[in-house]
């Protein structure tokens, strides 16, 4: 009996085993077609199963509505909304009332308001209750419906210096004018956001600029509402706020605490801080930076907004006095508000360029690099409009938009300094972030300026691409897709070389193509900065890669300009000179293995008409002869840096 119960089983899977394999669902198996379905070689199609970035996407990580009390004051009228619907690509209304659309849609933006006083001016021009209801805010209401809006604003931005808000009206951390104000903030974002079509973050700015000296940082958010409307933006306004940058690190660690969430701070304009945005001593102690300073501002901010509308960030003549390049967009004759003078021994403590080569020296002695950032550019336009074309420029403030005589009014002026001002026409068309991320939301590309993939242009969206390594050959310029050898023999910008085999010097692959709409490109240089074995740091330009024939000065080294094609009163100029597109390999000719170093990418366009030539060709006006009217615009990648093994 049991044998015949087991019987049905056995038999099961003897007629598996013996059943003719024809009879299978699959058919008969043939060895060399089913090794077609296992194949040996990479795919044919050489864009199938990427996870790298392939794609560049454009943005600007700083900018600002009438929600931001300053802007307010000089009459914006644009609300975050507003500026989400301009940086799609959408035409709008300005506060002046001209019609005023992007040349091409922007991938990601930034509202950027500033935390102190977030909200303000819309209260007062719309009449809130509670402002209504001070006397103070209503009087400052009623001279704006009357047409005194200038003279409410002077007087609100004094007031606010003073620190003599009216206590019920103003939106102070904490009350319900202030918690509306980031709602709304945070609303626009997330009715913005369109993951793989559009990025809104969400952010604000955080202001410290005691005594005038400039320490501002933008905080971004990779987070959505839900996490981003558990906090409330960190201020300057004590006791709840703080104006040293240590205060804002704290902040930023209790928000991830709390929420899980993720944030980042990127600093900008210290060329308007007065030697404190890149310090060796710290200004609010007295004393040198510890390795706790350098440890949170390496982990915090790890960009830095290298240009914008307020002036060029990443070098100074003064310090680099054999870069023929860096007298660009000066802005050097003060602090925020001019109301302490420039001095020499400031500079270094101010530009990206020498705080990248301090940063070599003070991770010799703490064993951090606080100054380990990558660059962005932004616009800091206070207009709620992303525009950094020189043929579409909007200015700085809403008072500074199109007009036949913004170039001539006085941008910063203080009266015990009279003689010391910042004139509209030195206001800088500038600037854009281009980030390389793999898609277009949030995470991705909060991610990839985590990791600091990015880099600056002054405003043209050229493509642009720095890989480092120790095996790229010449060859590998002759490539039409970069990025592919670029990952798979060394890493991209932002990125960080160990000590490669003995006796190599590591190797470059830069490349760069023009802005489709833009201007042709002069050259492609790296920028070395490195620390010798004294301790003193040092830092070289190399012209890598350049249009035409031109050929290095035997005895200096220097390239020739490429020329230029500009037609001032026209405002026009012509891609007959320059490349549409640089490429090339370079081995470090100068490299000493012991020695840390950093490498940056700086590719340089053909001159081209700056906005005020605009201005004077549209507006028919004869502008000063010491107004530029032509520029080379830029790119500067996020550095690559070489550490000899400990």
């Amino acid at each position: 009996m049991k044998a015949h119960k087991i019987l049905p089983g056995l038999l099961a899977l003897l007629l598996l085993v013996v059943m003719p394999l024809a009879a299978q669902d699959a058919g008969e198996p043939d060895k060399a077609a089913i090794e077609k379905t296992f194949p040996s070689k990479p795919p044919y199609s050489p864009y199938a199963a990427r996870t790298f970035p392939t794609r560049v996407f454009w943005g600007d990580t700083h900018l600002h509505t009438a929600f931001s009390m300053d802007a307010g004051a000089f009459g914006a009228r644009l609300v975050p909304k507003d500026a989400y619907v301009f940086a799609k690509g959408n035409e709008i209304t300005s506060s002046t009332g001209q019609r005023v659309k992007l040349s091409r849609p922007l991938d990601f933006l930034v509202v950027a308001d500033h935390s102190d006083g977030m909200g303000f001016f819309p209260m007062i021009v719309s009449g809130d209750p509670a402002v209504m209801a001070d006397p103070q805010g209503k009087k400052w209401h009623d001279m704006i419906a009357s047409g005194q809006g200038a003279e409410a604003a002077v007087d609100i931005i004094i007031s606010f210096g003073k620190g003599q808000m009216p206590k019920d009206a103003f939106p102070f951390p904490g009350s319900v004018p202030y918690r509306n104000a980031w709602a709304e903030t945070i609303k626009a974002a997330e009715e913005a956001n369109d993951p793989g079509r559009f990025t809104a973050f969400i952010g604000f700015e955080w202001t410290s600029n005691t005594g005038g000296n400039n320490l501002h940082r933008n905080v971004i958010f990779r987070d959505n509402g839900t996490k981003a409307s558990m906090v409330e933006p960190f201020t300057t306004l004590k006791p709840l706020g703080s104006d040293n940058p240590r205060d804002l690190w704290k902040w930023m660690q209790t928000y991830q605490d709390k929420t899980g969430g993720n944030v980042l701070a990127i600093a900008h304009n210290g060329n308007l801080s007065n030697g404190r945005m890149f310090p060796l001593i710290e200004s609010f102690t007295g004393k040198p930076i510890d390795r706790e300073y350098a440890a949170q501002r390496a982990q915090w901010e790890r960009l830095y907004e290298a240009t914008q509308i307020k002036g060029d960030g990443e070098t100074h003549p003064f310090l680099s006095p054999n870069d023929e390049f860096a007298n660009f967009e000066r802005w050097d004759k003060g602090n925020l508000d001019l109301s302490e003078l420039k001095k020499p021994e400031m500079l270094q403590f101010e530009y990206a360029r020498a705080a990248l080569r301090n940063g070599l020296k003070l991770e010799k002695e703490l064993g951090v690099n606080p100054y380990k950032f990558g660059m962005v550019g932004s616009t800091d336009s206070h207009t709620g409009l992303a525009t950094a074309d020189e043929d579409n420029f909007f200015g700085k403030t809403s008072a500074s938009e199109p007009s036949a005589d913004r170039y001539s009014h006085p941008f910063i002026k203080n009266p015990t300094n009279p003689g010391v001002v910042v004139m509209g026409w030195e206001t800088s068309a500038s600037g854009y972030a281009g980030v390389w991320a793999t898609e277009n939301t949030r995470e991705s590309l909060w991610d990839a300026m985590q990791r600091k993939e990015t880099y600056a242009t002054t405003g043209p969206r050229m493509v642009v691409r720095f890989f480092g390594g120790w095996d790229f050959v010449a060859g590998d310029a002759n490539t039409r897709s970069p990025g592919v050898i670029g990952y798979q023999k060394g890493v991209p910008m932002g990125g960080d070389l160990k000590r490669g085999p003995d006796g190599k010097a590591p190797t470059f692959m830069v490349a760069a193509l023009k802005d489709p709409i833009g201007a042709n490109l002069d050259r492609i240089q790296i920028v070395k900065g490195w620390l010798d074995a004294k301790g003193e740091t040092h830092e070289k330009v190399y012209d890598i890669v350049w249009s035409g024939d031109r050929k290095p000065d035997p005895k200096t080294g220097k390239l020739a300009a490429v020329g230029n094609t500009v037609d001032v009163p026209n405002a026009t100029w012509t891609n007959t000179i320059g490349a549409t597109e640089l490429i090339k390999v370079w081995k470090d000719p100068d490299f000493d293995p012991s020695q840390s170093a950093f490498y940056y990418e700086r590719v340089i366009e053909i001159p081209t008409p700056r906005w005020t030539a605009y201005d004077a060709k549209y507006f028919g006006i004869k502008m000063p002869p010491e107004v530029p009217m032509t520029l080379q615009e830029r790119a500067y990648t996020s550095p690559i840096w070489y550490t000899p093994e400990k």
